[in-house]
């Protein structure tokens, strides 16, 4: 379903993405470990078409996505549902609002067939009647869930998170990670998530793919990258704080 050839992105003069290949088939949930700030969020919004590369590209469903106009674009986004970082709500918005923006804003639907969508969408993450809420009364876990919501109300073929679990205490990490594992067999998606918590890397990858200093450097299921021989892998995927990576950044002081 996605292909990334070549990918290669600077930003403020940094170069973040240095030939990214990675391909992810239909139907899998694959997740994209490596450090902080490593380009991991700059990879999904090439794959969403925030951002375009410099060279190299991104190829979703035969269809190039840096080639694509506006019109085209967004079409493509109305198959892709994005959960950000922090859930990126708005404010000023209910609940139901925030949920239903998507197709506020891009498809003509019916009041009453909006508001279904809305409900199921909420119910679909453990939510169901809180669409008159505001963001302000809702706790880290429940912003969470309502991103989700968020994400699937576009009915999308795709969705991508970025670092789901975030911010928030490790029960309710644990249970947004049983939420992608739930939402990724009813609803038949393939899904991209980028963290850099293994714990739940390894809980809901059918794959997973390391990035480290702009290249994918080691792919495989989870029992692959746990077995993997790579010290850098060793280092990332066991929290070590000697290793190659440290020695790296040493170096560059």
């Amino acid at each position: 379903m996605i292909e990334i050839s070549g990918l290669h992105k600077a930003l403020g003069g940094h170069k973040v993405l240095n030939g990214v290949h990675l391909k992810i088939d239909k139907g899998i949930t694959c997740v994209v470990i490596g450090r902080s700030g490593c380009g991991k969020s700059v990879l999904l919004k090439h794959i969403v078409g925030i951002l375009k590369p410099e060279k190299g590209k991104v190829v979703i469903d035969g269809r190039e996505v840096g080639a694509l106009n506006e019109k085209e674009l967004d079409a493509l986004r109305l198959k892709i549902g994005m959960v950000f970082q922090g859930g990126a709500l708005f404010d000023s918005m209910t609940v139901g609002e925030n949920v239903g923006f998507g197709l506020i804003e891009h498809d003509h639907i019916p009041q009453r067939k909006l508001l279904e969508r809305i409900e199921e969408s909420l119910a679909l993450v453990g939510l169901h009647g809180i669409a008159n809420l505001m963001p302000s009364e809702l706790s880290g876990g429940m912003r969470k869930r309502v991103a989700l919501a968020r994400a699937i109300c576009i009915k999308p073929e795709i969705i991508l998170y970025d670092e789901p679990t975030t911010g928030v205490d490790p029960i309710t990490a644990d249970s947004i990670n049983e939420l992608i594992k739930d939402l990724h067999d009813k609803l038949k998606v393939t899904s991209i998530v980028v963290t850099h918590d293994m714990k739940s890397a390894y809980k809901v990858a059918d794959k997973i793919a390391m990035l480290y200093h702009g290249k994918i450097i080691a792919e495989g299921a989870s029992e692959e990258i746990q077995d993997s021989k790579n010290p850098i892998v060793h280092q990332f995927i066991n929290g070590l704080a000697v290793g190659p990576i440290t020695e790296t950044l040493e170096r560059f002081k």
